[in-house]
């Protein structure tokens, strides 16, 4: 008698194996949800077709809105870069963060990050992009918590979308074509002089590497794009700033070049934030996919670009290095289907410092004690908002510090050192425009004890 199977017999086995490894990858992808947060670099409240935007077009992010939740009053860390993601990794605010300025800082063994946390409940860590406080030596963002790294690890690096190298982890990445410092212009409108190597385009498709790569889930991506941020190192050798490789759609716009390479660095942003949606539908993971959309500061006025050109703060006063809200509040976008109810809004105050303590219940883990953060997850699933007394921020420019509250509909701010506080209700003035310090002293007396906390 035959002692092999048969045909028939071994057809049911790949059956049934196929079947089986169907069902594991359908469990993994079940499991604890995918965090995917992407922050653009200097992006105002008012750049977004969904905040109000009426020139520059932003399809993607607007129908990332439609599906998910937009937060009307959500707050950066601090109104620059370095500080400002020092509160997303750390849940602090900058009251206790260890750094409130631009001012060189490398992560210590001290700081507990957000990636650390969900590496030890089973996350695979990822990030792209700006790290802004380590060098090669110290402060790596492998050595807090992060598997995977692709980008810029200085600050100042990051200000050069044309830099000669990136770094993948501890590797050193040259990247074709590319010179630090002076240099011809390589492209002139939209036909490259020389090859050149776009950072953001690079560090995009590193981070959609690692999503097919990790689509087993669970993952956390960091996604910190440089764009729109000016390249104020193209700006210094070539006199009015070189953003992108070419204008695209906006080369024959009778608008000055840093204006047209603003208006194509937000067309590239919106195309990849849709990229990275469409991945993850295309992976079938993306009802398991926490997608958050947002900006570090307000828009910059620097480079040869005027910030009001597109109206880039809205309705809000002030930009990048204020605290009022233009240098601080933030469009916020939030998609996961079937767990934020589509097309929804929330004017709930939030903050950078949320996002720790957002990701760990995400994740099912309890956030570590002292951080000032809260969950902001019951605001994204539509369930009742928890309780907040204020927001506060400390910002220090060149040893002038500025400080600012927002408890319920009230701002207090004071612009300079030793400079009155000015107080506004946001709710009905949020523009900033009529002081109601001298009216409401009482108010004003105990927001400032916040500070004594």
């Amino acid at each position: 008698m035959n002692s092999y199977p048969s045909v028939l017999s071994v057809r049911r086995l790949l059956i049934l194996a196929l079947l089986f490894s169907s069902m594991a990858v359908m469990s993994a992808r079940s499991g604890p949800p995918n965090i995917i947060y992407i922050m653009a670099d200097d992006l105002g409240y008012g750049d977004l077709g969904c905040y109000g935007q009426k020139v520059l077009k932003t399809p993607r992010l607007d129908r990332m809105a439609d599906q998910g939740i937009r937060l009307t009053s959500h707050y950066a860390g601090n109104s620059v870069c370095r500080p400002s993601r020092y509160c997303v990794w750390s849940g602090m605010d900058p009251r206790h963060a260890k750094v409130i300025g631009n001012q060189r800082y490398v992560m210590q063994d001290s700081d507990t990050t957000v990636a650390e946390l969900l590496k030890k409940a089973g996350y695979t860590t990822g990030g792209v992009g700006k790290w802004a406080m380590a060098s090669k030596d110290e402060g790596h963002p492998n050595d807090h918590g992060f598997d995977f790294w692709m980008g810029f690890l200085d600050q100042s690096a990051a200000h050069n979308h044309f830099p000669d190298h990136l770094w993948r982890n501890r590797e050193r990445v040259t990247l074709p074509g590319n010179v630090v410092g002076p240099q011809e212009e390589p492209f002139r409108g939209r036909v490259s002089v020389k090859k050149v190597t776009y950072a953001h385009d690079v560090m995009t498709d590193e981070a959609l590497d690692f999503i097919r790569r990790e689509a087993d889930g669970p993952f956390l991506l960091h996604v910190h794009w440089t764009i729109p941020h000016a390249n104020n190192e193209a700006g210094r050798a070539l006199g009015d700033g070189m953003e992108v490789p070419d204008y695209g759609p906006f080369l024959d716009l009778p608008w000055p070049n840093t204006e047209k390479g603003f208006a194509e660095m937000i067309r590239r942003m919106d195309q990849d934030v849709g990229r990275i949606i469409d991945l993850l539908k295309e992976l079938g993971i993306d009802k398991n996919t926490l997608v958050i959309f947002t900006s570090d500061n307000g828009p910059h006025h620097e480079g040869g670009h005027d910030h009001a050109f597109f109206d880039s703060n809205g309705p809000l006063r002030g930009y990048k290095r204020d605290l009022y809200d233009g240098g601080i509040r933030v469009p916020f976008i939030a998609r996961w289907p079937g767990t934020i109810p589509a097309g929804s809004t929330s004017d709930f105050p939030s903050a950078f410092w949320d996002f720790l303590p957002t990701a760990c219940e995400v994740a099912g883990i309890d956030p570590p004690d002292g951080i000032d953060g809260l969950s902001y997850l019951p605001v994204l699933q539509g369930l009742a908002e928890p309780e907040r007394e204020a927001l506060y921020w400390r910002f220090d420019m060149n040893q002038t510090v500025k400080q600012a509250v927002r408890s319920g509909n009230w701002k207090l701010v004071q612009p300079a050192t030793d400079a009155p506080w000015e107080l506004y209700d946001v709710d009905t003035d949020p523009g900033e425009t009529t002081d109601l310090a001298k009216k409401h002293p009482a108010i004003v007396q105990k927001l400032i004890s916040g500070f004594e906390d």
